[in-house]
Formats: C-alpha cells, sequence, structure tokens
C-alpha cells in the first residue's frame, strides 16, 4: 500500500503542474523587502509619464548610460528619450544586435485625470477645474478622495514650468466632492455604476475665496484662482493651453497587511513592470545578446500618439544605434527587429477572492503567483491580441525553471467575461516573437493598486534572467 502511494505521489510530481508561491521558494525575505522600497521612492516620485522619464534618466546617467542624441562616448550603455515622455535604454551584448536581441516593453502612463484646455470656471461660488478622464478608470472611484496636481505648462518664451501641488504635507489637495446619499436615490442610485458619475461631472473643488470683497467683481472666485496660479509660478488662462496637467492620487504608496507583504498604490499598471525593466537592464553584468528596454506613453488609450508604441520609435532607436555602429540600413533595422525575442512587461489581473465568478481559475493570474504570463489577450475571440507562438513559450519555460523563478500562466478573465490589450501586438508588426509578462494586481485601474512585493521581487529577477539568455 505504501510503495502503491509513492509511485502515485511520483507519478502527481511527474505529470501534473503545480503552481507555486512565490514566499515557498524565494528565501531571501530581505532582499525582496529592500527591492520593494527602491521601488517605492521611484512610485511615488513617478505619478506622471514625464516624471517617470525624467527619474529613468536620473537613475541610467548615475550607472553610465548616456544619450545616444548626443555623440555618446561609451557606446555599451545608451538612452534615446522621446518627447520627455518615452524612452528607450540600450545595452551592447557580446553577439552583434542584427543576430537578435532581448526586448522588454513597458508602459509609463496610467488612468487618471486630466485638465481641460479651459479648465478654471466658477459656479454657486465656488472654483472649479474641468477634467478629461485619462484611460479605463471606473469614475466612482475617483470622488471623496485627495488629489494632487502635476503638470508642466509650455511657456511662450520656450521654458518649461513644472509643478507639484499636493504631495507635501503643507500643500493643499483638490477633490471631487460627491453627492450625498440622502439625494442620491433618483440622481444616481437606480443608474449603471458607469452612468451615475458622469465624465462631465468629474470636476476639481479649487478654492471657495473671493479675489476681493467687492461683490460686483465678475468671477471673482475663479479670478482668485488665477490670481494664485499667476503669482506663485507666474501663469495666466492662456497659458493652460500649452500645457499637460494631470489630477492623480495625493499621498504615497503604503505596505499593506500586517505582515507587509503587499504593497498599496497608485500606478502600479504599468510603473511595476517599468521599474523592474529598468532595474534588470541597470543592474545586469556583461549580456550575451544586446538588449533593449522600451518605457512607453499612451498604453492606457491605444498607444496611439507620438509618444505611443504605435509608431516608428523602436525602427529609429535601432536605426540610430547601428548607424553608430556603421550598418545603418533598412534591411538591417529590420532583420534585428524580426530576430528579436520581446517581453511586452504588462500586468494580469490578480484573481480577487470576493469575485472569483469573473476568472476561470485553471487559468488566472494569483497574487504570489510570481511572474505570470499571458500567452494571448485581446477580446471576443482574442480579438485585438498578438499571441505567442508555442516554442517561445518553451523558450522562456527553460530559461525561468533553470533560473529557479516562480511564474505561471494567465488569461485575462473568462472567455468572453472581458479583456484587453496590451503593447505586445505594436511589436509583433516587426515579426519579432512576443509575449506578455508581468506582475499580477489587485484592483487594477484604482486609484490604490496593491501588488505582492514577491511578485515585484520575482518579476525583477525573471528579466534578469531572459537578458543574461544567450
Amino acid at each position: 500500500m505504501k510503495e502503491q502511494e509513492n509511485q502515485n505521489n511520483a507519478l502527481k510530481d511527474e505529470l501534473l503542474h503545480t503552481r507555486k508561491n512565490v514566499w515557498d521558494t524565494q528565501k531571501d525575505r530581505e532582499a525582496v523587502f529592500a527591492f520593494n522600497t527602491d521601488y517605492v521612492s521611484f512610485l511615488d516620485s513617478s505619478k506622471t509619464e514625464r516624471e517617470a522619464v525624467r527619474n529613468v534618466i536620473q537613475l541610467a546617467e548615475s550607472k553610465g548610460f548616456e544619450n545616444i542624441l548626443t555623440s555618446p562616448k561609451n557606446m555599451d550603455k545608451l538612452y534615446y528619450p522621446l518627447h520627455g515622455k518615452s524612452i528607450a535604454l540600450y545595452r551592447k551584448g557580446e553577439k552583434p544586435l542584427t543576430e537578435g536581441v532581448h526586448i522588454l516593453v513597458a508602459h509609463v502612463d496610467s488612468p487618471r485625470l486630466d485638465l481641460k484646455q479651459y479648465p478654471v470656471y466658477e459656479d454657486q461660488d465656488l472654483a472649479m477645474f474641468k477634467t478629461h478622464y485619462y484611460g479605463g478608470i471606473r469614475k466612482y472611484q475617483w470622488v471623496s478622495i485627495p488629489l494632487a496636481l502635476h503638470g508642466i505648462f509650455a511657456m511662450k518664451d520656450g521654458s518649461i514650468k513644472n509643478i507639484v501641488i499636493g504631495e507635501k504635507d503643507s500643500d493643499p489637495v483638490f477633490t471631487i466632492a460627491d453627492l450625498l446619499p440622502h439625494l442620491a436615490a433618483n440622481a444616481q442610485n437606480t443608474k449603471k455604476a458607469t452612468e451615475f458619475i458622469p465624465g462631465e461631472k468629474l470636476n476639481i473643488l479649487a478654492g471657495s475665496l473671493p479675489v476681493n470683497d467687492d461683490e460686483k467683481q465678475d468671477q471673482r472666485f475663479k479670478l482668485n484662482i488665477l490670481k494664485l496660479f499667476k503669482d506663485t509660478y507666474g501663469i495666466a488662462e492662456d497659458d493652460f493651453l500649452s500645457a499637460d496637467v494631470e489630477l492623480v492620487p495625493a499621498g504615497k504608496s503604503r505596505d499593506v497587511g500586517l505582515d507587509r507583504s503587499l504593497l498599496g498604490g497608485y500606478g502600479h499598471d504599468d510603473r511595476v513592470c517599468a521599474y523592474t525593466a529598468l532595474r534588470a537592464i541597470l543592474d545586469v553584468e556583461k549580456v550575451k545578446k544586446p538588449v533593449l528596454v522600451f518605457l512607453m506613453d499612451k498604453e492606457e488609450i491605444g498607444s496611439e500618439g507620438a509618444s505611443g508604441s504605435n509608431t516608428w520609435f523602436p525602427e529609429m532607436v535601432v536605426g540610430e544605434i547601428l548607424a553608430l555602429e556603421g550598418k545603418d540600413s533598412y534591411t538591417a533595422i529590420r532583420r534585428t527587429l524580426s530576430n528579436a525575442r520581446c517581453l511586452s512587461a504588462d500586468v494580469n489581473a490578480a484573481v480577487h477572492p470576493d469575485w472569483k465568478d469573473v476568472h476561470d481559475l485553471r487559468n488566472a493570474a494569483y497574487i504570489n503567483g510570481g511572474i505570470v504570463l499571458t500567452k494571448f489577450t485581446g477580446v471576443r475571440g482574442k480579438a485585438g491580441s498578438s499571441e505567442a507562438n508555442a516554442e517561445f513559450v518553451a523558450a522562456l519555460r527553460k530559461i525561468f525553471d533553470e533560473n529557479d523563478i516562480t511564474w505561471h500562466m494567465a488569461e485575462l478573465g473568462k472567455v468572453d467575461e472581458g479583456g484587453g490589450g496590451t503593447i505586445a501586438k505594436f511589436m509583433a508588426y516587426y515579426g519579432m516573437q512576443v509575449i506578455d509578462a508581468g506582475v499580477p494586481v489587485l484592483g487594477m485601474h484604482s486609484p490604490f493598486e496593491v501588488v505582492s512585493k514577491g511578485d515585484v521581487y520575482e518579476t525583477y529577477r525573471a528579466f534578469r534572467a531572459i537578458m543574461n539568455d544567450e
């Protein structure tokens, strides 16, 4: 009987797949928590794509990276900024670029509220800001929470004014006042969740003091806000026309849970993958194959626009590198990109204990499951997706298992339950092998997303293992 039980157990070990928990496989908890401390510093100082890119450049330059557009002296470590909103980083390998390159691509934009071009107005003796939401937010999550204003004003003289209001303890914050439940029976409660906070009512409380005591003064509450902008920052109403100003959740990321194993904050999607990819290329030693990391803007609205992934930017970056090596040709660019292997580093939705029914639990992402691979995304029969081929998945399995990486595979919800897209399809356009890979997230697209510190560190380890592969 005992012998039969042993045989069955051996057969299970040989044939059955067992999902692992990262805390069972990762014993160096000190390293896990230390890495996440560094990540929090990056996350809390990178609440917009511009701030993220500035921080990336600072970290990269501290590691010897040089701007490819400014006659670099060191060809081994390069970066290529794009419009202050996207950036590529390059590590030279022992093998030529045209023979293959490891690519990681993540995005540094997150759902938020943007100020409109004419944002400042007054109503009922209150000064207000008009907004237009960016990305797939759930509007009701953004009311009655403290918000901070982050942005840049491009002045006519060519100067740039960077403004952050609401992050220091001494700063004021902003908010969207919700309707009280006593009056919401018809205005909100009978409507769908997507409708009871209309987009045009995501208006920000900006102040309530008049510019002076003259009750006959027209727009005196609006004028006081504009006067404060002028006195403090030298900004007039016309300057909002050439500004990129965002409202984001105010405050810092926080440890979640008594054991501090979880990390809550704004913008894990997708700065958690951006940071782990960044740290991997900064920390990795000499690489056999060249490595490229793209950190892109505009993913949350379809990767469109000059700083998004649906552009020629990968060709531009590869072309510049090949030109410095004296191999510039369109054929060489195409050959390089088609020979690449790419991880579209993006998050997936972790199973929520209270909402398990939206997942196929056999094929879902889990907190503490390590890095999650998503073979395909899309909606309604994989539409709008890039699906990785079996050979590429097999190669990744080998790399991860050889490096003791905790990982699992998942889809984004049940079939026809929903779905979504990533940058993967824009990289697949070049003929390279691509798969989505990243950190499982609870509360994705909310103002306070939650990740496992173990998953964050394991994703970093996975990215380093990819970069070390031949």
